[in-house]
C-alpha cells in the first residue's frame, strides 16, 4: 500500500562561499534578501543534503523522491550519481530513486535560480525567490501502482459531465507495471461520504452516472465529490488515489460575461502572490488558510493564481471555498525564443497536476507577454502551441492571456485564445480612473464576439494620509478613491467576465523603489505581513460580501489640519450613521456603499459609525501644521517637495503633463525635456543592451501612440525622473530645477 513519507526535516543547506546550516523545508534563501530592494538578492545555486536511514522508511518494492516545488532548475544526486534535473519553480515533479536506496542514503538537491535565457520566468515585477519552498516526501509504493512518472500526476482524472439532472463522470487511471489479474476498483461519494457509484473491473477507463446530481456552485454552493480507485491483487489493496471532483458547467458570453451552471454568475475578485513577509514563498498550511480566509473575508467569488502554479493545497481550498480560478504559468514580460519548450513542459504540468479541481475554468496562456512588441512570428507561434496543447490535454476549459494594456486589440495575438483579459492601471501609471470603464467600452463595441476582462488593475499604498489624494502620492485615501471609481465602472458592465484586483496582498518585487519601501509592490488591499487591512479592502467588502459590517475609513490619519473634514464609510447595510464625540451628525443612504460625511475639526474627536447592529471607531485631531510623517518623501531623491518652488497661479513640475501642455510654451519647455528623458534612456547600459539587439527606444519596447500620450499626461514630471531612476536613467537636481524654472513663469491654464 502507498505510503507518503515526509522528509522535510532535517536538512543542510550550503550556499557558495558559505558554511553548512541546518534548515527544514519548506525553505527559501530570499526570504529577507528578496524583499529589501536593491536589486541585489542572491540568484546562484545553492545545495540541500540529506542523509537518509533506509531503516525509518516504509517497507515497499519502490520509491519515489516527490519534490513540490524548487525555484527554479534543479538536479537530484543520490549517493553522488546525478538522477534528475528540472526547470520550472513552481511544479510537482518526481525522480525514481529505487534502485539507489542503500541502508544509508545521502541525497544532494542542487537548486539554481540565476538568470538563464530557458526558463521561465526571468523578467517580471516580483521576486524570484530560490529554495526548496514546498513539501519534499518519498513516496513508498509496490512494484505495480498508480503512475507517478508523467509531469507530476496524481494518477487518475475524473471528467463530468452535466446531462440535464444527472452526471456522467469519466475516470481515467493511469497505472505503472499493472500485472495479468490484477484490478481496480472504483468509488465515487458524495460530500457526506456516502457511496454512490461503485465498480470492480480491470479496465483503467471507467464511466459512472449520479442521478439528481448536486451541483458545484461557486461560494453559494461548493459541493464535491469523491472519486477513489483502488489496485487489487485478490483481495490486497496494493495502492490507490483519490481526488474530490465537482459537477458544473459554465460559459463566458461576450455580451452577459460569466454563466455558472446556466445561472449569471459575475465575476468580481482578486489576483494572489503566493509570498509572505521574511519568509518568501516558503509558506506553510496555515498560511494558505489564513489567506483563503481574508478572500473570502473581502467577498471575492474569483482568484487569479498569478503568475504560477501555486500549492496543490490552496487549489484545494480554492474547490472548498468555492472560488472560480484563473490558473497560468509563468510565461510572463519578456518572450524568448529559447524558451519554448518550457512554456509546453510547464503548462504540461499545470493541466496534468490541476485538471481534476473543480474551482478551474480558464488556463493562462502567458502575462504581458507583449511588452517588447506583439508582432513576433515565433511569440506568436509559441501562443498558438499552447494554446493548442490545452485544448487536447483538457475539452472541459477555455483559455484566455492576459494583456499588456498597450497591447493593440487588432493584433493576431489577442485572435488566439477563446478568451481575452486587459491590464489596466489608468489613474497609476498614467490617464486618469476615468479612462478605464470607456476603454472597455470602446473594445466592446469594436470587438463584440470577443469576451474581455479586466485581469488587473490597482495603485500602491503604505502608511502615508492626506485630504487631497492624487495620483502618484502613495496614500491609502487615493488608493481608496481609486477603487471607488474602479469598482462603480467594473462591476456595472455586464459584458466584462471577470475582474481580478492587482493585487490581494503586498508581495516582493525586490527591484522596486517606490513608496518609502523599497523591495515591494504595495498595490494589496493587504500589507504583505497580513496585519493591517487597508480602506480598499473594504471598498471591495461593501460591494462583494453579505456578512453585515461597517467600516470607518482613515483610521490611520489622525491629525488633519482643515477646520472641517471629510470622512467616508463604507458598509454593505443600507444607512450608516456618524458620531462625533457622542452627538450624532446625521444619517446617510448610499446607492454605491460608500458614506461621506463632513466632520467638525475641533479639538480631538472620537468618531463612531454605525449600520444596524455593526459599529466602527477611530479618533480625529485637530493639527496647525501638516504631519510630516504622513507625507510620502522619496529616499535618495533627486529632489525633495521642499526644493520645489510653487508660485500660485503658475505652473511646477508637480503638475501633470496634460495640464503643462495645453498653454504653447509649456509644449516647448516640455518637448526639451522629453528630449533629455530620451537621450538620457538611450544612454543607458541597460538600452545600449536593447540596442544591440534590434531594440532601444523607449522603456518596455513600446511605441508611440496616441494612447500612450493620453496615459502619459496624468504623469507629472517630478515622478516621472524618480520611475524612472530604475531603469537608470538619472536626472540631476539642476536639470529639473532648470525645468521647473520654465514652468513657474507659465501661467496655469483656466479648467
Amino acid at each position: 500500500m502507498r505510503t507518503v513519507y515526509s522528509i522535510n526535516k532535517g536538512w543542510l543547506f550550503k550556499k557558495p562561499d558559505e558554511d553548512a546550516i541546518s534548515v527544514d523545508i519548506p525553505h527559501s534563501w530570499n526570504a529577507t534578501d528578496g524583499q529589501d530592494g536593491g536589486a541585489d538578492y542572491f540568484r546562484g545555486t545553492c545545495r540541500y543534503t540529506k542523509t537518509l536511514a533506509k531503516a525509518e522508511l516504509p517497507e515497499n518494492d519502490c520509491y519515489y523522491l516527490e519534490i513540490r516545488g524548487a525555484n527554479s532548475s534543479a538536479d537530484v544526486f543520490v549517493n553522488g550519481e546525478k538522477l534528475a534535473h528540472h526547470d520550472g519553480g513552481y511544479s510537482t515533479w518526481r525522480v525514481d530513486i529505487t534502485k539507489y536506496i542503500k541502508d544509508e542514503t545521502v541525497i544532494e538537491i542542487d537548486v539554481d535560480n540565476s538568470p538563464n535565457d530557458r526558463v521561465y520566468p526571468q523578467m517580471a515585477d516580483f521576486t524570484f525567490y530560490g529554495g526548496i519552498y514546498r513539501d519534499v516526501n518519498i513516496i513508498c509504493v509496490s512494484e505495480s501502482h498508480f503512475d507517478l512518472d508523467y509531469y507530476g500526476t496524481p494518477g487518475l482524472k475524473v471528467t463530468p459531465e452535466i446531462k440535464g439532472k444527472d452526471a456522467e463522470i469519466e475516470i481515467e487511471a493511469y497505472l505503472t507495471n499493472k500485472k495479468d489479474g490484477q484490478l481496480l476498483r472504483y468509488t465515487i461519494t458524495d460530500a457526506e461520504g456516502n457511496v454512490v457509484a461503485t465498480k470492480t473491473t480491470d479496465d483503467d477507463d471507467e464511466d459512472f452516472d449520479i442521478k439528481n446530481v448536486h451541483l458545484w456552485h461557486g461560494r453559494k454552493d461548493p459541493y464535491l465529490y469523491n472519486a477513489k480507485v483502488e489496485l487489487l491483487d485478490g483481495d490486497t489493496v496494493l495502492d490507490e488515489v483519490s481526488a474530490h471532483f465537482g459537477c458544473r458547467t459554465f460559459r463566458i458570453d461576450a455580451n452577459e460575461g460569466f454563466f455558472l451552471n446556466g445561472e449569471k454568475y459575475p465575476l468580481h475578485g482578486v489576483s494572489r502572490h503566493q509570498d509572505r513577509l521574511g519568509i518568501g514563498n516558503a509558506l506553510l498550511p496555515e498560511h494558505h488558510k489564513e489567506d483563503m480566509e481574508y478572500i473570502c473575508e473581502v467577498g471575492a467569488n474569483t482568484i487569479r493564481l498569478a503568475h504560477y502554479q501555486h500549492d496543490q493545497y490552496f487549489y484545494d481550498l480554492c474547490d472548498e471555498k468555492g472560488m472560480v480560478v484563473w490558473a497560468e504559468i509563468p510565461y510572463i514580460s519578456q518572450h524568448m525564443a529559447t524558451g519554448r519548450e518550457n512554456t509546453i513542459s510547464q503548462m504540461k504540468e499545470l493541466i496534468t497536476q490541476n485538471y481534476n479541481h473543480a474551482s478551474i475554468v480558464v488556463w493562462g496562456l502567458s502575462n504581458e507577454i507583449t511588452m517588447h512588441g506583439a508582432a513576433d512570428p515565433d511569440l506568436i507561434e509559441n501562443h498558438k502551441i499552447l494554446n493548442d496543447l490545452c485544448h487536447k490535454m483538457d475539452k472541459t476549459r477555455l483559455t484566455t492571456i492576459a494583456c499588456l494594456s498597450m497591447c493593440d486589440p487588432n493584433s493576431e495575438y489577442l485572435k488566439i485564445p477563446d478568451v481575452v483579459s486587459y491590464n489596466h492601471y489608468f489613474g497609476w501609471y498614467g490617464g486618469e480612473t476615468s479612462m478605464n470603464g470607456p476603454w472597455f467600452d470602446k473594445f466592446h463595441k469594436n470587438h463584440p464576439d470577443i469576451p474581455v476582462g479586466c485581469s488587473e488593475y490597482g495603485c500602491e499604498a503604505l502608511n502615508w494620509h492626506t485630504s487631497k489624494p492624487a495620483q502618484g502620492d502613495y496614500t491609502e485615501e487615493y488608493q481608496a478613491y481609486y477603487h471607488e471609481e474602479l469598482i462603480k465602472q467594473l462591476f456595472t458592465r455586464d459584458f466584462i467576465w471577470s475582474t481580478h484586483v492587482w493585487n490581494m496582498f503586498d508581495f516582493g518585487a525586490d527591484a522596486r523603489q517606490e513608496g518609502g519601501e523599497n523591495g515591494q509592490n504595495h498595490k494589496g488591499l493587504m500589507t504583505m505581513d497580513r496585519k493591517y487591512k487597508k480602506d480598499s479592502f473594504y471598498a471591495y467588502k461593501a460591494w462583494l460580501s453579505d456578512e453585515p459590517f461597517v467600516h470607518l475609513c482613515g483610521k490611520r490619519y489622525i491629525d488633519r489640519v482643515e477646520d472641517v473634514t471629510k470622512v467616508t464609510v463604507y458598509s454593505n447595510l443600507p444607512e450608516v450613521e456618524l458620531f462625533a464625540n457622542g452627538e450624532s451628525l446625521g444619517k446617510k443612504t448610499a446607492d454605491d456603499h460608500f458614506f461621506r460625511f463632513d466632520v467638525p475639526n475641533k479639538g480631538e474627536t472620537v468618531l463612531v459609525a454605525k449600520a444596524g447592529d455593526c459599529s466602527d471607531e477611530g479618533t480625529i485631531r485637530k493639527v496647525e501644521e501638516l504631519n510630516q510623517e504622513y507625507i510620502f518623501k522619496e529616499k535618495g531623491a533627486i529632489l525633495n517637495w521642499f526644493d520645489i518652488t510653487t508660485p500660485e497661479g503658475y505652473l511646477n513640475i508637480n503638475d501633470k503633463f496634460s495640464d503643462i501642455c495645453k498653454p504653447f510654451r509649456g509644449k516647448l519647455a516640455t518637448t526639451s525635456f522629453c528630449l533629455l528623458l530620451l537621450k538620457k534612456f538611450k544612454s543607458t547600459k541597460k538600452n545600449d543592451d536593447k540596442e544591440k539587439k534590434g531594440g532601444g527606444g523607449l522603456p518596455g519596447g513600446m511605441k508611440p501612440s496616441k494612447e500612450l500620450l493620453q496615459m502619459a499626461g496624468a504623469f507629472t514630471p517630478l515622478r516621472v525622473a524618480n520611475l524612472l531612476g530604475a531603469l537608470e536613467v538619472k536626472f540631476t537636481k539642476e536639470e529639473l530645477l532648470a525645468y521647473n524654472a520654465k514652468l513657474n513663469k507659465i501661467k496655469t491654464p483656466k479648467k
